[in-house]
């Protein structure tokens, strides 16, 4: 049985359909459909007041997709992403001549009748019937805005966009009880209202704010009557009308709107002939939409939070949930980029790389204690010129994040294996015979219970037969000799090493687990400047190692509402104790005043660090730290094809490339800049006593003594580069190119290119 209201009586609803009936009901659907009057009849016999009735009367109008704005740090936009380039505004923010402009043009009696438009039914049906076509439709500007409705929710996919613009009987009847219900709970101003900020005007822009800026340049509030015009025309035909494209169909169109105007007395005669004579006016703003239009060279870092947002469980359950609330956008993008971080950054990759180059250069910064990520850049600009060098990939981070399958860090690896003996219990003054060619030792221990052996019987050397030692943990750290720390990982084996490069966060990049090989020491593991930079970060902290993280908050706008959203958070857990800490930092602190890395040293404050080359010169790295920002540079080819000799870089010509000759001006550069204007802080150093002679006890910790001299010997990490032993020379020296003590390239698995332990993996 039919509702009844309180007073009595059918409720607006019903009494709209009961007044449509069997008879202008089918007329209106006909005349709204663009379809011929013919037959109308017959389908009005069909119908009944309830069936009508029965119709679902309950709009579910989905939040509008609007401008996401991703901020740095101090509030500074880095870029503004949408789905949709819209700006929702309130109707006082809206020109009186543009809301004057859409209703005469698009539905002149909108005040004066209701949902439906019986004149304007009968109207559409009567010319229609005599052109035995299709000359006009009879839709009000409540129904346009309920058909917007359905366009918005289909979003993007192509289907559900056909689906709810099918010109079908079925959808035109449900828009028609839809727009009844709409007029009776929303009243004609919030309709108008509703209508402009939903509606398509072209160029990408939705919405009478967007439209207003893209034609005009300026706020929907200030548009002036020809202006306003010209946008209402456009709403009927977005491309026909399209004022950049064809100026001249426009200023016709925009002409009729005036006439109208004047017509249902807007504005006067001499009003409308004076708008007509003026011209267009347009001050076109580009759409300026995505990380391509990121400032600073953050488009990278913008992609990276956009990847973050897509991936990350907090923002939704599901992939397909977070990406409709990323699609949905109207979010405010709070996030730990320091603008002079990363200003300092962009300015010292383009003094020492060009973008040209045959090689690129990423660089990221974290801060210790927090995890934040404070800067990230790359000498490839960010965009899809692949001809200009553009390209999308992020050079410093995971590949699940957007990056590629990372770089071996070389011998960068090291201190992680230095904090692993010293966090078991050896002393920094521990000695290894460290001689300049070796074989492998075996067996060595791994995780999972096995041993790695040495079948093949492989050696390795370091980069100059100088190189001979024996040497403490303190000059083999600075002078990174290859030799003393796989004969470091052979005492204390694989295990200790890969279970503290999983508590500072080092992961391969593509993914995969770190593996059981004592070549894990010899930094052949391909990673990401992130986890370098990451990793380093506990050493400034004292042993805390801290998650990174892009996003520190986000406000979402819904409509003319705001709201917080949950984001991921940094998590912190102890990686090693201070006292290692503050021993790593001792034996890096050297590597930057008196060892490999002394281009990279900071004057103005302390600093620490450590170089790395790979093998064969494919990758270059310098990752260092203060008390206050962690750093990591690479320098390589991301293709793994050209190889750092004979190589120009900057515009520098280079014999060969070293960590710390081309990442490690970069690094110092990046450093100053993001910490000008900010006190030094000290590092919590340790004393560690010099070591006894070098020609005392030589041959006791392994090498060529008299007891055999390979119990405890081991091959070196970076020597012979550029003939394929592992790691490469790190720091400085010649390489032979022969591969003379070089691993045997089927030893491990993936390896290939010069087929040394430290080969890449393919």
């Amino acid at each position: 049985m039919p509702k009844k209201r309180s007073g009595g009586g059918l409720s607006p609803t019903q009494q709209a359909a009961k007044f449509l009936g069997v008879s202008v009901l089918a007329g209106a659907v006909l005349a709204g459909i663009a379809l011929p009057a013919v037959g109308a009849l017959g389908l009005a016999a069909k119908g009944s007041v309830e069936s009508f009735d029965a119709l679902p009367a309950n709009l579910k109008t989905p939040p509008l997709s609007q401008r996401t704005a991703i901020l740095d740090a101090e509030g500074g936009t880095i870029a503004t992403v949408y789905s949709r380039d819209r700006t929702v505004v309130a109707l006082k923010d809206i020109s009186p001549y543009m809301q004057k402009a859409i209703v005469a043009i698009e539905d002149s009696r909108f005040y004066e009748h209701g949902a439906v438009d019986l004149k304007g039914v009968l109207r559409a049906l009567n010319k229609n019937a005599r052109s035995g076509g299709v000359s006009e439709g009879a839709s009000t500007l409540t129904q346009q805005y309920v058909k917007n409705v359905f366009v918005e929710e289909a979003g993007d996919d192509p289907t559900k966009v056909a689906q709810a613009t099918q010109q079908t009987i079925g959808r035109k009847i449900r828009e028609l009880k839809l727009a009844i219900q709409v007029e009776e709970e929303l009243g004609k101003k919030k309709i108008l209202e509703n209508y402009l900020n939903i509606t398509f005007f072209g160029q990408q822009a939705y919405g009478i704010e967007a439209a207003a800026q893209r034609y005009f340049s300026k706020s929907a509030k200030d548009l002036n009557v020809q202006e306003s015009a010209l946008l209402a025309g456009i709403v009927q035909s977005p491309s026909r009308y399209d004022p950049v494209n064809d100026e001249a169909e426009a200023v016709k169109r925009r002409n009729v709107v005036l006439t109208r105007m004047a017509q249902v007395g807007d504005i006067s005669e001499a009003e409308a002939a004076k708008a007509k004579e003026a011209p267009l006016g347009l001050k076109v703003s580009r759409p300026k939409n995505g990380c391509i239009t990121a400032v600073k060279g953050a488009g990278f870092f913008c992609d990276y939070v956009r990847a973050v947002f897509l991936s990350d469980p907090v923002f939704g359950k599901t992939k397909e949930d977070r990406a409709k609330v990323w699609n949905q956008g109207g979010l405010t993008i709070r996030t730990t980029m320091s603008p002079q971080a990363q200003e300092s950054v962009q300015q010292s990759i383009k003094d020492h790389v060009y973008k040209k180059d045959d090689v690129a250069t990423a660089a990221t910064i974290v801060e210790p204690g927090t995890g934040k990520i404070v800067a990230m850049g790359q000498s490839r600009p960010y965009g899809v010129d692949i001809k200009n060098g553009e390209t999308t990939l992020n050079l410093s981070v995971n590949s699940a994040m957007g990056g590629g399958a990372g770089y071996q860090p070389g011998s960068t690896f090291k201190p992680i294996v230095a904090a692993a003996a010293i966090e078991g219990g050896m002393p920094a003054t521990k000695s290894y015979s460290s001689p300049y060619e070796m074989e492998y030792p075996s067996p060595v221990a791994a995780c999972d219970g096995k041993n790695w052996v040495n079948n093949e019987g492989a050696e390795l050397a370091n980069e100059n037969e100088t190189e001979v030692g024996p040497y403490d943990m303190r000059e083999a750290t600075a002078k990174s000799v290859n030799t003393y720390y796989v004969q470091m990982i052979s005492d204390i084996g694989i295990c200790p090493v890969t279970q503290m490069a999983q508590k500072m966060g080092v992961e391969r990049a593509n993914g995969n687990e770190l593996e059981q090989t004592p070549s894990i020491a010899l930094g052949v593991t391909e990673v990401s400047p992130l986890t370098m930079a990451s990793a380093y970060a506990a050493f400034a902290s004292r042993g805390m190692y801290c998650t990174p993280v892009a996003i520190e908050s986000i406000s979402q706008r819904i409509g003319n509402k705001s709201k917080s959203l949950e984001v991921p958070k940094s998590t912190c857990s102890r990686a090693m104790s201070e006292t290692t800490a503050d021993t790593v930092n001792t034996l890096l602190k050297g590597v930057v005043e008196d060892g490999t890395g002394q281009q990279a040293g900071l004057d103005s404050r302390p600093s620490a660090g450590k170089t790395g080359t790979t093998d064969e010169r494919f990758a270059a790295w310098f990752v260092g730290y203060t008390p206050d920002l962690a750093g990591a540079v690479w320098v390589g080819d991301p293709k793994h094809e050209r190889k750092m000799v004979d190589i120009t870089i900057g515009g520098v010509p280079h014999e060969k490339v070293f960590g710390g000759e081309v990442p490690g001006p970069i690094w110092g550069d990046m450093m100053a800049g993001a910490l000008e204007g900010t006190p030094p802080n000290p590092f919590n150093l340790v004393d560690i006593p010099d070591s006894k002679d070098k020609d005392k006890g030589r041959g006791n910790d392994g090498g060529r003594g008299d007891d055999g001299g390979r119990d405890d010997g081991g091959n070196g990490d970076e020597g012979n580069e550029a003939g394929g032993v592992i790691g490469g020379l790190i720091d400085g020296g010649t390489g032979n190119g022969g591969g003379d003590g070089g691993f045997p390239g089927n030893i491990f698995q993936g390896q290939g290119n010069g087929g040394g332990i430290g080969g890449r993996r393919d």
